[in-house]
């Protein structure tokens, strides 16, 4: 029988974003281990964003209720995914909050039920 390995997850958000803090509550209630990545300090590479956006498309990214997203007048952009991506990468205040990653899974957004099941696995 193999023993099961302790998980890590990577975890970028705000500290004022109550799901993002929902997501570190979770995570360290369970003892998982866990890097926060605060995007006001460094926001995420385009490698990093372009494996949520291959999963989930970048529009699922976007975070549309956002001011940010209202200050800049996105409202109305019809883009491509690169230009989405580049556009996270400099505004990154447009992002759903938060992004979670464990190894290859990712979520985007508050989704316990996905990190239950990461968690439920070890």
């Amino acid at each position: 029988m193999t023993e099961a390995r302790p998980i890590q997850v990577q975890v970028f958000g705000t500290r004022k974003n109550a799901d993002t803090r929902k997501a570190l509550r979770f995570f360290s209630e369970r003892r998982v281990t866990t890097h926060f990545v605060d995007v006001h300090e460094r926001p995420p590479a385009p490698g990093e964003l372009r494996r949520f956006v291959d999963r989930f498309g970048a529009m699922a990214l976007v975070d549309r209720q956002s001011r940010r997203f209202a200050e800049l007048g996105l409202a109305q952009a019809v883009r491509s995914g690169d230009w989405w991506v580049q556009r996270l990468t400099e505004e990154p205040l447009l992002l759903r909050f938060p992004l979670v990653r464990c190894g290859q899974r990712l979520t985007v957004g508050h989704d316990e039920a996905a990190w239950r099941s990461w968690v439920d696995r070890t």
